[in-house]
């Protein structure tokens, strides 16, 4: 194998090695992400054949021997592989993408499922709305059936967000006072990353979320489950816990239905305990990690709109991370 050829199969290798995982654009994971995918390809593709040509003509040009070529010889070459030969590659590529837009952008059809998104600063706020209208809130996970397609409506309450989700379709902006719509049809089961894909400000970086597809017997499920108020503590600490949730004001800002909790500025805690994680993606939830959020989420994640309660002794800290851990 020559060097050129070893270098190429390495390259392609290494590119495909690459573009695996939960938050690639080319490991679809959705129809609209298949689409943008194949179309990414193509382009690489056409982007060679455009490459080949001119660096072919460069190479016979400097190494070929050959009797001298006249000036029109040389000139037709020129508009050939400089003119003709792109423009037909790039405007076919053009009109193929141009093809495609109505297709991404069609709405799904009437009685789809249907997810609100709104952007906060710096976290998600996700309503389901089940075939019977009913709205259940989430925070930081959009739960999806495979197969089936999915009516997204986003907006934002402050400043501009992007919502992007790869592996399962295109990235749409989030602008003040506009709401938008996105279709996704997830075709895969598994856990994805999505995140906001515009500078919004002190924790942009720390602004995902997880899009879980599952097949539409587990999502009717979970739905069902998501419907229902919040299972009572079980355990003498998670008990002490939610006292303590309400004695120390978190119901101001945080809702747990089935309680006197009531909050509509932060997340809706009804069942974070079963959430991947906490702070929009900053930490894997678990009772340590619950822990140290509730005592100084400024520390973990900038600029959170969140008093920090750190001067509660360690063992209330550690009963209010085992009541919100049960809230299942």
């Amino acid at each position: 194998m020559t060097r050129g050829a070893l270098g190429t199969a390495s390259a392609a290798l290494v590119l495909a090695v690459g573009c695996r995982g939960p938050q690639s654009a080319l490991d679809p994971g959705g129809r609209e992400a298949a689409q943008l995918a194949d179309l990414f390809w193509l382009m690489t593709w056409g982007s060679a054949v455009v490459w080949l040509a001119s660096v072919g003509l460069a190479v016979y040009a400097a190494y070929v021997p050959r009797a001298p070529i006249s000036t029109d010889a040389a000139n037709r070459l020129v508009v050939v592989f400089g003119a003709v030969i792109p423009t037909l590659v790039l405007g076919a590529l053009l009109v193929h993408g141009l093809g495609m837009i109505p297709g991404l952008l069609a709405p799904a059809p009437r009685g789809a499922l249907e997810i609100e998104v709104v952007g906060e600063q710096w976290w998600w706020r996700v309503r389901h709305r089940d075939a019977d209208g009913r709205i259940v809130e989430s925070a930081n996970e959009l739960r999806l059936p495979a197969g089936v397609p999915v009516q997204l409506s986003l907006e934002t309450r402050d400043v501009i967000h992007a919502f992007w989700i790869p592996a399962l379709g295109g990235k749409v902006d989030m602008i003040p006072g506009r709401r938008t719509q996105l279709r996704l049809e997830p075709t895969r089961p598994g856990v994805y990353r999505g995140v906001c894909a515009e500078y919004c400000g002190t924790s942009h970086t720390w602004m995902a979320f997880a899009a879980i597809v599952e097949t539409q017997r587990d999502h009717e499920a979970w739905l069902a489950h998501e419907l229902g108020d919040a299972l009572e503590p079980t355990t003498a600490i998670a008990r002490r816990g939610a006292s303590l949730f309400l004695e120390n004001g978190c119901s101001a800002c945080h809702a747990i239905r089935g309680t006197a909790a009531d909050g509509t500025v932060g997340p809706d805690l009804t069942h974070v305990g079963s959430r991947h994680t906490i702070g929009a993606g900053r930490l894997d939830r678990g009772p340590e990690a619950l822990r140290r959020w509730i005592a100084d989420p400024e520390r973990l994640k900038s600029g959170v709109h969140m008093p920090a309660f750190e001067m509660l002794p360690g063992d209330e800290l550690d009963a209010l991370a085992a009541y919100l851990e049960s809230l299942r």
